[in-house]
């Protein structure tokens, strides 16, 4: 438990410090009184019997503990929070994987593709158990490759077995999601909280357009994050071409579709990078920001600082504060 709060819920109840702070300068005005007042004997030997050396330190002791103990009482009043991650409840998640020929570049090492199913592996694990997860590939077809489950061992091996083809379907990636998706809602019911992350090195190519893809998603109120993974320079060798291939990462047209949806667009050089993004999208994806109270413990300091202020006063001068 961290004792620095990230709010109040209460906040207009902090001006009660004021009260506290009013109490501590009253003290230290008293106390000045109280010295001016001892100075008025001229006879040093006198006051010397009449007000022997005092306890010192130990006279402001218990004062300032019981100060401290108003000033967390006044701040427990006010309602502290912390925010919490607690997990999401039957959220649902799609990864679509490009697989298209552009993904055997190696300017990501080992490629493109082995580093997206790396990262991808790393996500999986990650995730919450109690995660709906489904898994869809594409490069000239987009492929349900696994229905949204929560075996993610079975998700594991399906980006594990993911294979390059020729051509890039985006569009069709995004409706092949939408159908996943679906499949969760049982007998009409409402479909639980989704999202589609589509990590992609290029633009669509083939299939439907990215502008009906987009259409479909924001008729489902499915958020759509993007992934640019690559970077420029990336090439690829085509047998009937002379020299490679340049294959340079649109990181334009994911934006758009991200945008477009209420998604998040990200862009990742490296395999490195990529898991990052992942683990970025996990933590929104997989659980949810909640005001956790702490009021109680500052209660519990408050009282434990006044009963120490009154043993205090007790022990060394038989009265309370």
């Amino acid at each position: 438990m961290q004792f620095i709060p990230d709010s109040f819920l209460s906040p207009v109840r902090l001006w009660l410090l004021l009260v506290v702070l009013a109490l501590a300068i009253f003290y230290v005005a008293m106390q000045a009184k109280r010295r001016k007042y001892a100075v008025r004997f001229t006879n040093i030997e006198l006051l010397d019997k009449v007000a022997p050396a005092g306890p010192g330190w130990r006279r402001h002791l218990p004062a300032a503990v019981f100060l401290v103990a108003l000033t967390s009482l006044v701040v427990a009043f006010a309602r502290p929070s912390q925010d919490t991650n607690v997990p999401k409840e039957q959220a649902t998640v799609i990864m679509a994987i490009d697989t298209s020929l552009s993904m055997q570049a190696t300017d990501v090492f080992p490629s493109r593709l082995d580093g997206a199913k790396e990262a991808a592996i790393s996500f999986i694990e990650d995730l919450p158990d109690n995660l709906n997860l489904g898994i869809v590939s594409f490069n000239g077809v987009a492929t349900i490759r696994v229905q949204p489950t929560t075996n993610h061992t079975a998700a594991i091996a399906s980006v594990e077995a993911l294979e390059l083809g020729p051509a890039t379907a985006i569009g069709e990636a995004i409706f092949a999601s939408l159908d996943a998706i679906e499949l969760v809602a049982n007998d009409g019911e409402e479909t639980p909280p989704a999202r589609i992350v589509l990590m992609s090195d290029g633009e669509t190519t083939v299939g439907r357009a990215d502008e009906q893809a987009i259409e479909a998603a924001q008729q489902a109120g499915i958020a759509v994050s993007t992934i640019a993974f690559g970077t420029d320079e990336g090439s690829i060798v085509i047998p009937e071409e002379p020299l490679p291939v340049p294959v340079p990462v649109n990181r334009d047209k994911l934006a758009e579709i991200a945008d477009a949806t209420g998604g998040q667009f990200f862009a990742a050089q490296s395999t490195s990078e990529l898991a990052d993004v992942y683990r970025d999208i996990g933590s929104q994806i997989s659980f949810e920001t909640i005001q956790d109270e702490i009021g109680p413990s500052f209660v519990g300091i408050g009282l434990v600082l006044l009963a120490l202020s009154a043993a205090m006063s007790l022990l060394w001068f038989s009265r309370l504060p």
